[in-house]
């Protein structure tokens, strides 16, 4: 083989190796392209968040497609054979069936991309004839179940752990701390009843040797129905007290209250996840009325909806119908 046909191979070989190099590294360090989907408005405060739009890229694999959450985010990954020509771009379509389709050419991973996206059905409310209903002293009412605990009474009990001092325990547990004398163990319970719970607990060494006793293991920590505690004593017999307060947890509703913020023909409002039972009270032309939302959040004056953030509050929209206006 000559010197050249030699270095030419060994080109070759090289250049394989990092192909392959190059292929594994990539795909153990995958890009990401990343952003959001808004409904476009000449006002930001109306651009809300898009869900379940679909996101694909353009001329990629069945895979390469995600939707997006409920704020609007959605992160897919680049297709491989695009990284692997020295970042070349993508091209991303955005289809919902709410909204004109969009496509986004020359898309890299290196920036964070909002899609904007046209409604159907126009930004424009249609005229109404005649006077609107005026529409004032907005209040977003909910209830939130809570749990308190109210205490019922208390409870005692002394148990006794007998025991004879003095006498080598010679390897036969259980024994004192130090493996001298001869030890015992005693245990005692509670039962707090059916749907109580026992609170603030404690066992003390209340006759006897005390000194030469120490509690050996409990529960109190947890609120529970049952209590339970144990005592060991290396001397003479000792007697304890087992103490608590009893409670019992009793759920209610507890109504509560969010003003909503006005813009310009919108509303919005943020509520806890725990909210329950929403409902809106708003005065028209001068009669104050109270509006449940239901779970399709329909509302006779305004078109709602809702998206739930990460940390799962509830965020509300409600855009007014023809006809109406905010006083």
């Amino acid at each position: 083989m000559s010197d050249k046909s030699l270095v030419a191979g060994v080109g070759a070989a090289l250049g394989v190796l990092g192909i392959i190099l190059a292929t594994h590294f990539v795909r153990k360090n995958p890009v990401y392209i990343r952003g959001a989907v808004v409904a476009t408005d000449s006002d930001p405060t109306k651009e809300l968040p898009v869900a379940d739009v679909e996101v694909t890229v353009i001329n990629g694999s069945p895979g390469d497609s995600v939707r997006t959450d409920a704020s609007g985010f959605f992160s897919i990954p680049m297709p491989l054979r695009r990284r692997m020509r020295l970042g070349q771009p993508v091209g991303l379509t955005f289809r919902h069936p709410d909204y004109q389709p969009l496509d986004l050419p020359d898309v890299t991973g290196e920036k964070l991309y909002i899609a904007h996206l046209i409604p159907l059905a126009g930004v424009a409310p249609a005229r109404v004839h005649g006077p609107e209903v005026r529409i004032a002293n907005i209040v977003a009412k909910y209830s939130i179940n809570t749990t308190t605990v109210i205490n019922v009474g208390s409870a005692v009990k002394p148990f006794q752990v007998v025991n004879t001092g003095n006498i080598p325990c010679e390897g036969q547990r259980p024994c004192s701390p130090d493996g001298k004398w001869k030890a015992a163990i005693g245990t005692a319970l509670l039962d707090a009843g059916r749907g109580n719970e026992f609170h603030n607990a404690r066992a003390s060494c209340v006759a006897g040797p005390c000194p030469f006793t120490r509690i050996e293991n409990d529960n109190f920590e947890t609120a529970g129905r049952i209590l339970k505690v144990s005592a060991l004593n290396w001397s003479d017999t000792t007697t304890f007290l087992l103490e608590a307060e009893v409670y019992k947890p009793v759920v209610s509703d507890i109504l509560r209250q969010s003003y909503p913020v006005t813009f310009d023909r919108a509303l919005t409002f943020t509520l806890p996840g725990a909210a329950e039972g929403v409902s809106i009270e708003a005065e028209l032309d001068g009669a104050m009325i109270v509006f449940p939302l239901g779970p399709k959040l329909f509302l006779s004056w305004a078109s709602c909806q809702s998206l739930v953030n990460k940390d799962q509050t509830k965020v509300y929209r409600c855009e007014l119908k023809p006809g109406y206006r905010f006083s």
